[in-house]
């Protein structure tokens, strides 16, 4: 048999082999710890929809990892694809019982900065938060052109997104996170990956690890100061990672109103406060955020 007719496995794409789930139940389960189920399959629509149906039935720390998703699903309906064994796409189940239900919105932004600090500790990426639930790398470009000791200018690219559903008695937070797509597999113009941004590792258990300890803590934290993002430090962190702030940028809000200011802060909400000409601070609990200013000046 040829190369050529061999029938396609797990094994085809050695760039990308598949996840050690033994490997990774060591490292993530422990007595006393937050993840108590980890789960990898080979294939599957979404993982947060495959959680949800089963949140009846789930402890919190359930943790499903799916090596291809087909119709992972984002805000507003997007859906989110890509080659299998290319990224990280995962969700968890958390039941924060003890956290009064007006502060679970904060659950995305919490997510957002677990990544950004896991990723930068496993792949040495700097990633930044773009409000409410998307994950922005920096892809280095024109360097051929550039004088010996010039930093090359970067482009902002969407790496990844975070979703939360309510489920059950809890909250089912997914993750999609492209980690070796290549230029010519990218889904949009503005979509980035890991190994595009220069990560130093895209070992993906290595990430997964990285990002769920992380998650780990943070999600500890914040339970701790009884889902206080202020006294819990979250959102300090969240506004330090924010690449929102400081920018000018588009809110598209539910009613098909559309405000345009500047992004000036994160309140004790978790809502961003827009300045409008108008001189007045307006918060955006939901919608979609366009950055109209870019760091090349173009749109993100």
């Amino acid at each position: 048999m040829t190369p050529s007719d061999a029938p396609h496995s797990r094994w085809s794409d050695l760039d990308r082999p598949p996840l050690n789930v033994p490997a990774l139940r060591r490292g993530l389960l422990r007595p006393g710890g937050l993840w108590t189920a980890l789960d990898v399959v080979e294939s599957t629509g979404s993982t947060n929809s495959d959680l949800a149906r089963r949140a009846e039935g789930l402890t919190e720390g359930a943790v499903l990892v799916a090596e291809e998703q087909t119709r992972g699903r984002g805000r507003l309906d997007r859906t989110w694809t890509a080659p299998a064994r290319s990224g990280l796409f995962l969700s968890v189940y958390l039941t924060p019982g003890d956290v009064p239900v007006e502060r679970w919105g904060w659950l995305p932004l919490l997510t957002g900065v677990a990544a950004a600090t896991g990723l930068a500790r496993a792949a040495g990426v700097d990633t930044a938060l773009k409000w409410p639930n998307d994950l922005l790398v920096t892809i280095p470009k024109g360097s051929d052109e550039l004088r010996p000791g010039e930093t090359p200018p970067g482009e902002e690219r969407k790496a990844g997104g975070i979703l939360a559903e309510r489920a059950g008695d809890g909250v089912v937070i997914g993750m999609g996170l492209n980690v070796t797509l290549r230029a010519d597999e990218l889904p949009a113009p503005t979509a980035g990956s890991l190994v595009l941004a220069g990560a130093v590792s895209t070992d993906r258990e290595t990430l997964l690890r990285g990002v769920l300890r992380s998650l780990e803590h943070w999600y500890g934290r914040w339970r701790e100061a009884g889902g206080d993002a202020t006294a819990s430090g979250l959102q300090e962190a969240y506004a330090a990672g924010c690449a929102t702030l400081g920018r000018t940028v588009r809110a598209q809000l539910p009613g098909d109103r559309t405000l345009v200011g500047e992004a000036v802060a994160i309140d004790g909400d978790g809502r961003l406060l827009l300045s409008t000409r108008d001189g007045l601070q307006e918060p955006v609990s939901a919608g979609d955020i366009v950055h109209l200013r870019g760091i090349d000046g173009g749109l993100v």
